[in-house]
């Protein structure tokens, strides 16, 4: 594998779901999240549920048992330059929220690469694509002013496809795969940045995972 990356990824619900595999591959992931969460992810880590092939029932990946290491902070807490990339991986109101507009400011200023798992596209990589009025769909977006200050070349675009919910009756920390098709990413401007993404790819498809004494291929990847 090449050397580890620092990933932060913004929300702890899906997110946990790309930076558990990420940590399975070796990297160090970072979530931002509410404290509830914070304190169960540091304490007793994220622990995403998925059904794999040959296997009965449903495998548990739990981030205190990796190869990487995952943890959580809140958003006053991460320094966005201390990263490689970053994900977006909250419903796209809640970048509005004052703690995580000013956490956006701050990544614009930053020059990391982003990444989006939003359900929507980020109003900044639409400014990529030439046939689209940007201007005239700044009013889709809750605070389009969240997007202003960032280089669309350093924004891309990952398609939300897995689904996957918190089971009701578990902690927050909890998440299960419904749907565990894979993430499927456009590329940036930049062959370097593009390469981080191949690299994550690559060290995501090798994953195996043991189950009872028998390594088997995990679904959802990069």
């Amino acid at each position: 594998m090449s050397s580890a990356y620092k990933i932060l990824i913004l929300g702890a619900s899906y997110g946990s779901l790309l930076g558990a595999k990420i940590a399975l591959a070796g990297h160090d992931v970072k979530l931002v999240c509410l404290p509830e969460e914070v304190k169960l992810i540091n304490s007793e880590g994220a622990k995403v549920r998925m059904a794999a092939r040959g296997v009965e029932g449903l495998v548990e990946l739990n981030t205190k048992n990796m190869p990487g290491h995952l943890s959580a902070d809140g958003p006053r807490d991460v320094n966005p330059e201390d990263y490689d990339l970053i994900g977006l991986a909250m419903q796209e109101p809640q970048y509005g929220v004052p703690e995580l507009k000013d956490l956006m400011n701050r990544i614009a200023k930053s020059g990391v690469p982003c990444m989006s798992i939003m359900n929507m596209p980020p109003l900044a990589y639409l400014r990529r694509i030439q046939s689209i009025d940007s201007a005239g769909i700044r009013d889709s977006y809750t605070d389009p002013s969240v997007w202003d200050n960032f280089d669309p070349a350093l924004i891309t675009l990952c398609s939300p496809d897995p689904q996957a919910f918190r089971p009701p009756e578990e902690k927050v920390n909890v998440l299960q795969v419904g749907l565990p098709t894979n993430f499927k990413a456009a590329r940036f401007d930049s062959d370097v940045h593009t390469d981080i993404l191949r690299n994550l790819e690559a060290g995501i498809q090798s994953i195996r995972f043991n189950v009872s004494g028998e390594e088997v291929e995990l679904p959802v990847k990069l």
